[in-house]
C-alpha cells in the first residue's frame, strides 16, 4: 500500500522476484550502490527504465569534482560548494561529500573508469564554473559519463548483478506497518518478463534520476520524466526544493521551437578559457561577477538572460575560436561532433549557445544515509536532496554525491539499515530468474502481492498532454518566473489535472476518454505529478535565490526566506508546504509521515502545512 493511498492506475502485477534491495536507476548512484550492495553478500536486483547505460550518467561531459590536486583541499571544495548553494546548503551534508569524496573517486577508477592523466600519470584536472581550483577530473576529453557508465555497467555485468531493464517502475509497495517491501513495475516487453511485475524487497533505492522533460528544452534524455519524485510522493515521502531546477547557461541554441534533448556545451569550455560573448562580440560576464565566466550557473544564466532581453536576441555565443582545432579534437570531440552536426564549427565561427533545464537541485528529502520519511525506501542522485546543493548546484557536484551517498546508503543496509523489516527469503520469480544475471531457484516461488485495500488508482493523463504540460512549464516556470506566470501555469496544470479526473469519472461516457493505462500515460502522468508541486513550491518563495528568479521579487530575501520548503501528497493529491524555521536542513525521521504532527525542532508557525 502507497503512504497516501495514490497509485498509478496499472494491471495487477502477474509475476514477482524476492530479493533483499531493489535499486531502481542505472547511472552512478544506482549502480554503485548496487555493486556495493551485492558486495556486501546482499541479493541485489537492478531495475532500469531503457537499457543499463541510457540514464544521465553517459551525458554527463565535464566530470567529476573532488580535491585531487595539488594545494586543494576538501575545505576549499566546502567553500565553493556554499558559496554556490547560495545560503541553503547543509553544510554537514556537503562536508561528508568533500571529505569522503576523493576516496570515493579513487574507488571508483578501482572499479575500472579511465580518466584523463598527464604524461607523468597524474590525472588531468580543470576548472568550472563556481570552482576556484582545477578540480574536475574528466574521461575522453568531454566524455566523462560515458567513461563512468561504461566501467560500471561493466563491473555490473561481471558480478553477474541480476538486471531488469526496459522497466518502468509504478508504485512503492508497503506493508501492514508503512515499511518498504518493494516496487511494482511494466517491463516494456522484452526479456523473460513482460507486462506489470513486482519486485518484493524491505529496501528500495531509488536513483531515477532527473526529471528535465517537464520542460519543452533540456539536457536530459527521454528517460528522465521525474518517476522517482512522482513515487515518492505517492508512496508518502516527502520532497524539499523541488522550485531549485538548474538552467545549464550554454546548451547549443538549436532554433526558437526546437524541443527535447538539447545538446550541452560544457562548462570545462569555459574553465579552459571559452568567452561568452553578445553578436557584437562584447564579454558581457566582465564586471558581473569576479569569476567572469566561471561564476556559479545561476549568476551565468541570468546574465545571459538578461542580455537576451536587453538586445532582443534569442541567444548569446560561446566563442571559442582561439583554442585551435588540436585542442578542439583532444579536449573536446564529442562537443565538437555535435556543432558540427548541426552545421557549426566552433574551430571558425561563435558557437550560439541559450540556457536550458538541465538539473534538479532538489527531490525526494534524505538524510546523510540516504533515508526518505518512508522506512525502507532510499534515494540517491539527482532524484534525492541531500540538502548538498541548497539553491543551485556546484558544477560537476552531482556525479560525486551520487558516488558517495550512494555508498552510504550501501553500508547502512548493510548494517542493518532494513532490520526491522526483514529480509526476503526467496529469490525467484514466477516464470524464471530475471534478464540479466544468475538466477537462484527455491522451493516456492515469490507470491505476487495483492492489491492494498483503500488504494486509489491516480486519474492518468494522456500522452498527447505531455506537450502541453511542457509548454506550460517553459512558459511560466522556466528561467523567469513571477507570480503571474507561475499562477497561469499551476491553472493551467489543474485544468490538465481536472480534465483526466472528470474522464476517469465519466467511464468513456462523456466528451473526454480515459487515458488507457501504459508508458507513455504513466510517464505523462509522473510529468504532471512533478509539474505541479514544483510550481507550488516556486509560487510560494517569495524571492530570487540561486536557480529560482523571480522577476517580481528580484532580492534574495534570508529574513523570511533562508529556508526550505518540505512538500508531501495529501490523499487528494493536493501539494502541502510546509517551510522550515530556519535554512538549516531539517532532519529526517523515516517512519514519521507527512501527515503526522511536525518535528518539535520546527516551531508550529514556521511548520504550519498549507495548501498552495
Amino acid at each position: 500500500m502507497t503512504g497516501t493511498g495514490i497509485r498509478l492506475a496499472a494491471p495487477a502485477p502477474g509475476w514477482a522476484i524476492d530479493a533483499d534491495v531493489v535499486v531502481v536507476g542505472s547511472g552512478v548512484a544506482g549502480l554503485t550502490a548496487a555493486l556495493r550492495c551485492t558486495a556486501a553478500g546482499l541479493r541485489t536486483v537492478v531495475v532500469t527504465k531503457a537499457r543499463l547505460d541510457d540514464g544521465s550518467t553517459r551525458w554527463a561531459q565535464g566530470g567529476i569534482a573532488a580535491a585531487l590536486g595539488e594545494g586543494d583541499t576538501p575545505e576549499q571544495h566546502l567553500a565553493d560548494t556554499l558559496v554556490a548553494g547560495a545560503g541553503l546548503c547543509d553544510e554537514e551534508a556537503v562536508r561528508t561529500l568533500v571529505t569522503e569524496g576523493p576516496a570515493a573517486v579513487h574507488r571508483l577508477i578501482g572499479t575500472g573508469a579511465h580518466f584523463d592523466t598527464s604524461a607523468t600519470g597524474e590525472l588531468q584536472l580543470t576548472r568550472e564554473g563556481g570552482h576556484h581550483r582545477r578540480r574536475i577530473a574528466h574521461a575522453g576529453g568531454d566524455a566523462t559519463g560515458a567513461e563512468i557508465s561504461r566501467a560500471l555497467v561493466g563491473a555490473v555485468r561481471d558480478a553477474a548483478l541480476r538486471t531488469v531493464e526496459n522497466a518502468l517502475v509504478l508504485d512503492l509497495l508497503t506493508d501492514e506497518h508503512g515499511r518498504t517491501s518493494g516496487v511494482t513495475l511494466h517491463v516494456m516487453g522484452e526479456g523473460q518478463h513482460d507486462g506489470v511485475g513486482a519486485v518484493r524487497a524491505p529496501a528500495v533505492i531509488l536513483a531515477t534520476g532527473g526529471m528535465g522533460q517537464v520542460f519543452s528544452a533540456t539536457t536530459n534524455p527521454a528517460v528522465s520524466t521525474g518517476d522517482g519524485v512522482a513515487l515518492a510522493l505517492r508512496a508518502g515521502a516527502e520532497v524539499s526544493d523541488l522550485e531549485f531546477v538548474q538552467f545549464h547557461p550554454t546548451v547549443l541554441f538549436l532554433g526558437t521551437g526546437a524541443e527535447g534533448q538539447q545538446p550541452l556545451v560544457s562548462e570545462a569550455v569555459r574553465g579552459e578559457g571559452a568567452h561568452l560573448v553578445d553578436a557584437d562580440g562584447v564579454r558581457f560576464m566582465l564586471g558581473q561577477h569576479e569569476l567572469a565566466e566561471l561564476a556559479p550557473r545561476d549568476i551565468v544564466a541570468k546574465a545571459i538572460m538578461r542580455r537576451m532581453r536587453e538586445q532582443g536576441a534569442a541567444h548569446m555565443y560561446l566563442d571559442a575560436r582561439h583554442f585551435g582545432a588540436a585542442m578542439w579534437e583532444t579536449r573536446f570531440p564529442t562537443i565538437l561532433a555535435a556543432c558540427r552536426a548541426h552545421g557549426i564549427d566552433p574551430v571558425t565561427e561563435p558557437v550560439p549557445v541559450a540556457p536550458a533545464a538541465h538539473y534538479a537541485s532538489g527531490g525526494v528529502r534524505t538524510d546523510l544515509r540516504g533515508r526518505t520519511t518512508v522506512p525502507g525506501l532510499y534515494a540517491c542522485g539527482e532524484v534525492a536532496c541531500t540538502g548538498v546543493h541548497g539553491a543551485n548546484r556546484l558544477a560537476s557536484n552531482s556525479l560525486l554525491e551520487g558516488l558517495v551517498f550512494a555508498e552510504r546508503i550501501a553500508a547502512d543496509i548493510a548494517e542493518g539499515g532494513t532490520s526491522e523489516g526483514g529480509t526476503a527469503e526467496s529469490d525467484t520469480a514466477e516464470g524464471g530468474p530475471s534478464e540479466g544475471g544468475a538466477g537462484h531457484s527455491t522451493a516456492e516461488p515469490a507470491a505476487v502481492p495483492a492489491e492494498p485495500a483503500g488504494t486509489v488508482p491516480l486519474p492518468l493523463i494522456a500522452p498527447e498532454a505531455r506537450a502541453t504540460i511542457q509548454r506550460i512549464m517553459s512558459e511560466g516556470a522556466g528561467v523567469l518566473r513571477s507570480a503571474a506566470s507561475l499562477g497561469t501555469a499551476a491553472a493551467a496544470l489543474e485544468t490538465v489535472h481536472e480534465q483526466a479526473r472528470q474522464a476517469q469519472d465519466q467511464d468513456g461516457s462523456g466528451p473526454g476518454k480515459p487515458a488507457v493505462p501504459g508508458v507513455e500515460s504513466w510517464e505523462t502522468s509522473n510529468l504532471l505529478c512533478v509539474a505541479r508541486v514544483l510550481v507550488a513550491a516556486a509560487l510560494e518563495r517569495e524571492e530570487t535565490r540561486g536557480c529560482h528568479w523571480r522577476e517580481d521579487r528580484p532580492e534574495r530575501d534570508d529574513t523570511d526566506w533562508a529556508r526550505h520548503l518540505v512538500i508531501s501528497l495529501t490523499p487528494d493529491r493536493r501539494p502541502v508546504l510546509r517551510r522550515t524555521a530556519t535554512a538549516a536542513f531539517p532532519p529526517v525521521h523515516p517512519g514519521a509521515g507527512p501527515h503526522t504532527p511536525p518535528s518539535p525542532a520546527i516551531p508550529p508557525h514556521a511548520d504550519a502545512p498549507r495548501e498552495p
